[in-house]
C-alpha cells in the first residue's frame, strides 16, 4: 500500500530523529529508515512549528529572551540534542584529530571533549543571540523555516558524499536519495520561504547552503565522506547560518 509505506517513512523519520512517539503499527526496516531521507526536512517542519508554538505561547506572558530560551529547550527535549551531539563530535574530531582513522575514531568516543564542549557552547550561544536579534513576529516563521532548510543542507550532503563507516547509525540512510526523493524534501525545505521577504529569504538560503557547501568540501578533504556526525553538524551550523541571513542588510 503505497500510502501506508509513505506513512511508515515519515515515521520511520521521526523516530530516527526525535523522541516524538509513533503509532504502534510502524515497524522498523532498513529499507523504511532509506525511504525516510526525504522526510528529514517534513521531520524539521514538526520540530520548529512545536518550537514556534511554545515561543509564541511563552512570549504571551514573559520577554522575549525567555521565549526564545524555551523555544530552544523544547527543541533539544524533542531532539534529544541528537544533532547537537553530533555537530560537538564533529568538532572534537576534527579539532584533535590528525588523520582519517584519528578523527572517526575520537568522533566515535562517548566522551565529549574540550573542543565539543567550547563548540557547543558556541552553537547555542549563537542560536540564541542571533534569533533574540530578529523581528518577534518573525521568530516563529524563522523557527519553521530554520529547522526545515537545515535539515535539507543535511540531505544535501547525504546525497552528495559516501559514508566513511562499514558501521553506524547512519549506515542505512546511506542508499542514494532519489532525484524524486530530493525534489521532495526541497520542495518541502522551501515552503516556509514563500512566507518571507524575497531579501530575507535569499539571503538566508545563500548563508546556509554557503556552510554547507564549506562543510562538505571540509569532510570530503578530511574524511574522503561523512558519517552521521557530520549530517548533525551541517544541520546545526547551516541553521545558525540561516538565522544570520534572516538579518542581514545587504540591500
Amino acid at each position: 500500500m503505497p500510502l501506508r509505506n509513505e506513512l511508515e517513512s515519515f515515521f520511520g523519520a521521526l523516530r530516527f530523529f526525535t523522541r516524538l512517539p509513533v503509532p504502534a503499527w510502524v515497524g522498523h526496516s532498513n529499507e523504511a529508515l532509506v525511504r525516510s531521507t526525504r522526510y528529514f526536512p517534513v521531520v524539521g517542519l514538526v520540530i520548529g512549528s512545536i518550537a514556534a508554538a511554545v515561543f509564541i505561547l511563552v512570549s504571551i506572558f514573559w520577554p522575549k529572551t525567555l521565549a526564545v530560551l524555551a523555544s530552544m529547550a523544547i527543541s533539544l527535549s524533542l531532539t534529544g540534542a541528537f544533532h547537537e551531539d553530533g555537530w560537538s563530535d564533529m568538532v572534537d574530531g576534527f579539532g584533535g584529530g590528525t588523520d582519517k582513522s584519528q578523527i572517526l575514531a575520537i568522533m566515535k568516543d562517548s566522551q565529549i571533549g574540550s573542543f565539543g564542549t567550547l563548540a557547543l557552547v558556541v552553537i547555542l550561544l549563537s542560536k540564541f543571540f542571533l534569533l533574540v536579534e530578529i523581528d518577534l513576529l518573525l521568530i516563529p516563521l524563522a523557527l519553521v523555516a530554520g529547522h526545515a532548510f537545515s535539515r535539507l543542507c543535511a540531505t544535501l550532503v547525504l546525497r552528495s558524499l559516501d559514508y566513511v563507516r562499514e558501521e553506524g547509525k547512519s549506515k542505512h540512510l546511506t542508499t542514494a536519495l532519489s532525484d524524486r526523493g530530493l525534489a521532495f524534501a526541497t520542495v518541502t525545505a522551501l515552503l516556509p520561504l514563500g512566507l518571507l521577504s524575497a531579501q530575507q529569504a535569499l539571503w538566508a538560503v545563500v548563508f546556509a547552503l554557503l556552510v554547507t557547501l564549506w562543510l562538505a568540501r571540509l569532510f570530503k578533504q578530511r574524511l574522503g565522506g561523512y558519517t552521521g556526525d557530520c549530517l548533525g553538524a551541517t544541520q546545526q551550523l547551516s541553521e545558525v547560518a540561516f538565522y544570520g541571513g534572516l538579518l542581514c542588510n545587504f540591500f
